[in-house]
């Protein structure tokens, strides 16, 4: 389904994400771009594209780093290994199937030697690191709009109605499945499963973290994130669809009109509970979390207590991409095509740059030697502070 880009359907958080809704409208006021002075100007390493990237469609098409390549893909199809030291194409593959476009919006991930994507078309599609060739190609119930998680030789995959699925890795055929219920208004977007000690943690669009073990694919338990409240649909909607951040035993997670949780992972209880509402995956440095509102304020956490150390708000309705930390930093872009660098510490604002007017739909990623980024048209851009 098309999602427009510009910010005028329900509300700040919902533009964009909700599926299959019309009704109230209101207008909503994008705050202008902060004046910062910049404290440094990052240097342009090199630059490429990939198709037509994913243009006003609503997507989480992000880049992966692995096997020293980066894997970059557009909606259309697309798929491209690039060297990052140089940006030069090393392969390159087309997974549109019998004039059929590809629609490809879940990933991407890689592990096993291969790269994974998944697409609107309810498909999960494989290909080998080295040469792009396609291993499999297999259906599933539902979008793929998360990228898929591979662990304990599966590849595991959370679609659209409510489907967790583990899949051979080389083969495609399926393990397993979990069912969550799915309400009939929902989210654009789905929750990227997180593992750790045989486990598989993921957001349902009903509010709730859910826990199985990997190796059976059996439910272990559900944990509220949110609680449906209202006297409209729109109201109630109480999706969790942030990947869960795990920092040793402890599990963190966020929902739409719900909160930011810290769950023991040996017992499934809260530790505690923060009233936040956001829709999109948090960042941590280790010792804070940190996170962007359903209005686009970006606030720190203390990871062990949960207390609020600081909140900018200067961002508000700016459509941020999630949070990531690059060279000691914490980054979000925005939808017209600013990144916004922010002391950690305080809040502040470092520096600014515009990259690109098409706006960004994911955050950027860290590399060894710099950073990258991938604009909505596809273009890519490999950057370094001086």
């Amino acid at each position: 389904m098309k999602k427009m880009f510009n910010k005028v359907l329900l509300s700040a958080a919902v533009v964009g994400l909700l599926a299959g809704c019309a009704g109230e409208e209101e207008n909503i006021i994008m705050a202008p771009v902060p004046v910062v002075k910049s404290a440094f100007t990052p240097e342009s390493q090199w630059s490429s594209s990939v198709g037509d990237g994913v243009g006003h469609y609503f997507s989480k098409l992000a880049p992966d780093y692995a096997y020293d390549k980066v894997f970059v893909a557009s909606r259309d199809g697309e798929v491209k290994a690039l060297d990052p030291k140089s940006g030069k194409t090393l392969w390159e593959a087309e997974l549109e199937h019998n004039d059929t476009p590809a629609r490809l919006s879940g990933g991407i991930s890689s592990a096993y030697g291969q790269i994974y994507l998944g697409s609107e078309n309810g498909e999960v599609i494989a290909l080998d690191e080295e040469s792009g060739k396609l291993a499999w190609r297999v259906s599933v119930e539902g979008e793929v709009l998360a990228a898929p998680v591979a662990d304990s030789n599966l590849v595991l995959v959370n679609t659209s109605r409510g489907a967790l699925v583990a899949l051979d890795p080389e083969s495609g055929e399926q393990q397993w499945t979990i069912s969550t219920e799915v309400p009939t208004l929902t989210l654009r977007g789905d929750s990227r499963p997180a593992t750790a000690s045989g486990g598989v943690f993921w957001g349902t669009s009903a509010g709730r973290l859910a826990a199985a073990i990997i190796e059976r694919g059996q439910m272990i338990w559900q944990q509220p994130v949110g609680q449906p409240k209202g006297a409209t649909e729109i109201d109630r909607l109480v999706d969790v669809d942030s990947s869960p951040l795990i920092i040793g035993a402890t599990l963190y997670t966020i929902g739409f009109n719900g909160q930011l949780i810290a769950i023991d992972l040996r017992s499934g209880k809260p530790m505690w509970k923060r009233n936040y509402s956001s829709a999109i995956d948090l960042a941590s440095d280790g010792s804070n979390l940190f996170l962007v509102t359903d209005k686009d304020h970006v606030v720190a956490v203390d990871a062990r207590s949960g207390t609020e150390l600081w909140s900018n708000d200067k961002l508000q309705n700016r459509q941020l991409t999630a949070p990531t930390l690059i060279d000691g930093y914490l980054v979000v872009g925005d939808s017209e095509g600013y990144l916004h660098w922010i002391d950690r510490s305080s809040g502040d604002f470092v520096a600014q740059q515009l990259v690109d007017d098409s706006g960004f739909a994911v955050a950027p990623l860290a590399l060894d030697d710099g950073y990258l980024v991938m604009t909505r048209d596809g273009d890519i851009k490999k950057l370094k502070i001086n």
